[in-house]
């Protein structure tokens, strides 16, 4: 990584504002004196290259830190285990540690932190995991972040593993950043594809810039590599039952409890219908008209049996609550259909379910960026075309 340096000598009014104008974060500043680029600052190096010439220059940092990347072997994946139960985000993500290892030639190895580890560790190796770590112990029976950190650190300083894939669940997003953090290394949030390069570097893709480009992220000069991934981005492959691996018990100690934090009692909240998990979705976005006509658009969920989403203006608009959003801010689906009515198709909402093995999208503008990913266009009024559907629903149930 590099850092812009300033030349004071060549800075004058004219030049300052011809930097202050370029830069599209507004990080230059320029009090009549000194220039002064913030914190703002995204390192797109348009002043280096469009400002004036000299007055900001880019300096590679040649003292920047290496590591031996032959000390560090194969892509863990942590294993969720909320409840006693394989959270599938696990399965998702060990087929995908598989592949990326595969270029490598290296292992693929789970980490379980669990009071009682049941058959959970021959689950993750019939997944793909050839060594599954396991920590066990009864302070593992509630979730603390801190003594959960205890124990992920500790297995990374010792098993030394190239990359972590953690999923996005209320866990990792808790425990990713602050395990990162301890052993000072790079972490992608919220990837949605992931490659490997032959020298181990991991290629962490993900939405940037509002989803307007997709950066390619690597850690070359630190390790392990720290990702974190969404439910239902990557496809969780079958089981092999026939699958051999190593179980291996990581001893545990006491003092990695926690003991500023004491958890009298923890009750698991009542199962609600998550869209993640639907198989059949019904989308509406800025194209309803009012809130009063989400009756009507539950009408035709209940009619095809589907769950009803939306696009993120009608959570900001207090319509539906944000458990019903798809997109960046959203959730991630994979439906086997899924119906998008009165939606434009932001990238960020695309984002969020562009792999729904089938589209069929409603929209009154026939240039609606939906159309481009979807696999059957609807030019038309959402309210019209929805009374149709209804009506052949109808149809096809008295027929059967």
């Amino acid at each position: 990584m590099g850092k812009l340096v300033i030349d004071a000598s060549k800075v004058n009014a004219q030049t300052a504002a011809q930097l202050v104008a370029l830069c599209p974060f507004s990080a230059i500043t320029y009090n009549g004196e000194t220039l002064d680029i913030s914190a703002a600052c995204k390192m797109c190096r348009l002043c280096v290259r469009k400002g004036p010439a000299g007055v900001v220059q880019y300096i590679e940092d040649t003292q920047a830190p290496t590591v031996d990347k032959s000390k560090w072997q194969g892509v863990a994946v942590l294993a969720d285990a909320t409840g006693g139960t394989l959270h599938p985000v696990s399965f998702e993500l060990l087929g995908k540690a598989k592949e990326l290892a595969a270029v490598t030639g290296q292992p693929v190895m789970a980490l379980l932190l669990c009071d009682q580890a049941a058959d959970m560790p021959q689950k993750l190796i019939e997944r793909g995991a050839d060594t599954v770590y396991i920590y066990e112990h009864p302070m593992f029976r509630d979730f603390c972040v801190t003594t959960y950190a205890n124990a992920f650190e500790d297995f990374i300083q010792k098993i030394k593993p190239s990359a972590v894939l953690v999923g996005a669940l209320s866990r990792g997003r808790s425990l990713a950043p602050r395990v990162a953090s301890r052993l000072r290394t790079g972490l992608t949030a919220d990837c949605t594809m992931l490659e490997m390069k032959e020298n181990t570097d991991l290629v962490q893709i993900r939405p940037a810039f509002g989803g307007n480009i997709m950066a390619r992220i690597i850690t070359p000069r630190t390790r392990p590599q720290f990702c974190t991934v969404r439910y239902k981005v990557f496809s969780a492959v079958a089981p092999n039952h026939d699958a051999a691996g190593t179980v291996l018990r990581m001893p545990v100690s006491d003092s990695w409890q926690d003991t500023r934090v004491t958890i009298e009692s923890a009750e698991m909240k009542p199962p609600e219908k998550d869209i993640s998990e639907a198989d059949i979705l019904v989308a509406v976005g800025r194209g309803l008209k009012s809130a009063a006509d989400l009756a009507k658009v539950q009408a035709f969920c209940s009619a095809i049996g589907a769950q009803l989403a939306c696009s993120r203006p009608l959570v900001e608009a207090g319509w539906l609550d944000a458990s019903h959003q798809i997109g960046l801010s959203g959730k991630t689906v994979r439906p086997s259909l899924i119906i998008t009515l009165g939606i434009s198709g932001a990238v960020q909402f695309a984002a969020g379910m562009k792999s729904a093995d089938c589209i069929i999208a409603v929209n009154s503008d026939p240039a609606a960026p939906i159309f481009d990913i979807a696999h059957y266009a609807v030019v038309g009024d959402l309210y019209e075309v929805m009374e149709s559907f209804l009506k052949k629903a109808e149809e096809h149930s008295h027929e059967t």
